[in-house]
């Protein structure tokens, strides 16, 4: 039986997988393999140390795309020693049509109990000692089949509408507050247009507020629209349809806003003619002078007292967290990468996975941010 190069190549990196695959198991998998255009979909995964005779660290990430884009919306991390644990949760979106790819990257990074129990002996400044043997893994993809939406599909997902004007009755070219929220679950509700533009108003608009919820069912967006709209005569805003769709129940549906009629009172322009022939006399009134001293006192004394309080804040004794002056001294990512690991502490874990993404990912970070925010952390 003949096999052609490709298939040699494949069974090559199959069993080198494996290999490595020795010393832990993973698994990743989404809730659905056909999903539609930007419908939420679940992405789960679990790298779980299987070999209890070695010391184990992993670092994970998801291969940037412009055919999806995603958000974690779930961690757990056990570092027990032999004993590695490791789950996320993530929602991804699926930006185009047809097959797409969800590529992976996975480094399995290998040390020893000496070097981990130099660290948390904490007698040392020099954390570089920690040494790791850091092998990338080659991890399948995962192929979705993205079924594409209708061109006139605004919405993708369980959403509904709620909106709110504060009058239907103005004077002329007043504006008239208006609120429109749309909130559920799904891809996010933003729509570039919400009102369209009439040639008989006008319309002022705001940027949209956006605000999400994460569980591990997925995200709930709610996104608000504040706007005001004026016009010198009365006029009617015609219907606002917004057309969508629910992947999850297959079902296409519109949310609306019926026809608002306003009716606007003119300008009366003969209120706007001066009667008076000249100006009042000018009289000399210092009142203005006696309201600015105040002011000025006031002021004076704030300063004051806010100027006492911040020399009290710096001349006060207080004492320093030990693991400030370790991470002072790091001078690079995985000198403080190893200080947080050895400190064991679950409030490190956004920096850690930063530090890690920059090491081992495409991130890119200032380290004497991160030094600085966590310092001042721990202060």
């Amino acid at each position: 039986m003949k096999l052609n190069l490709g298939k040699v190549l494949f069974l090559i990196l199959l069993c080198i997988t494996a290999l490595d695959a020795e010393d832990f198991v993973y698994d990743m998998h989404t809730n659905t393999q056909t999903p539609y255009l930007k419908e939420s979909v679940l992405l789960s995964v679990d790298i779980n140390q299987s070999n209890p005779d070695v010391v184990l660290f992993f670092h994970f990430n998801i291969a940037n795309s412009d055919a999806y884009d995603v958000e974690q919306i779930d961690s757990s991390q056990d570092y027990t020693l032999h004993k590695t644990k490791i789950h996320y949760l993530y929602v991804l979106h699926p930006l185009k049509s047809g097959d797409i790819n969800i590529t992976f990257n996975l480094i399995k990074r290998i040390t020893n109990d000496a070097s981990v129990a130099n660290l948390s002996s904490g007698d040392r400044d020099d954390f570089s000692k920690l040494k790791t043997v850091d092998k990338p893994i080659p991890i399948p993809s995962i192929t979705l089949h993205v079924k594409p939406l209708k061109k006139e599909i605004q919405l993708i997902g369980d959403f509904k509408l709620t909106y709110h004007m504060k009058t239907t009755k103005a004077q002329a070219y007043e504006p008239i507050p208006m609120e429109i929220i749309l909130e559920g679950e799904g891809y996010p509700p933003i729509i570039e247009d919400i009102i369209p533009q009439e040639t008989n108003i006008t319309l002022f608009t705001h940027k949209p507020v956006v605000s999400k919820v994460t569980s591990s069912q997925g995200i709930k967006y709610k996104v608000a629209y504040s706007m005001a709209i004026s016009s010198n005569e009365n006029f009617t805003l015609p219907q606002i349809d917004f057309k969508a769709f629910n992947p999850r129940e297959n079902k296409s549906y519109v949310l609306s806003i019926p026809p608002q009629n306003f009716t606007i009172t003119p300008v009366n322009y003969q209120t706007l003619l001066d009667k008076t022939d000249r100006p009042k006399p000018l009289t000399n009134d210092f009142s203005w002078l006696q309201t600015l001293l105040g002011y000025t006192v006031v002021f004076s004394a704030g300063y004051l007292t806010a100027l006492s309080w911040k020399w009290k804040k710096k001349h006060s004794p207080k004492e320093k967290h030990p693991l400030i002056q370790k991470i002072q001294n790091c001078k690079d990512e995985k000198a403080l990468l190893q200080v947080l690991m050895a400190a064991d502490s679950k409030n490190f874990t956004s920096s850690i996975e930063k530090l890690e993404a920059s090491l081992y990912g495409n991130g890119k970070i200032n380290l004497n941010k991160v030094k600085q925010d966590l310092m001042e952390e721990l202060i």
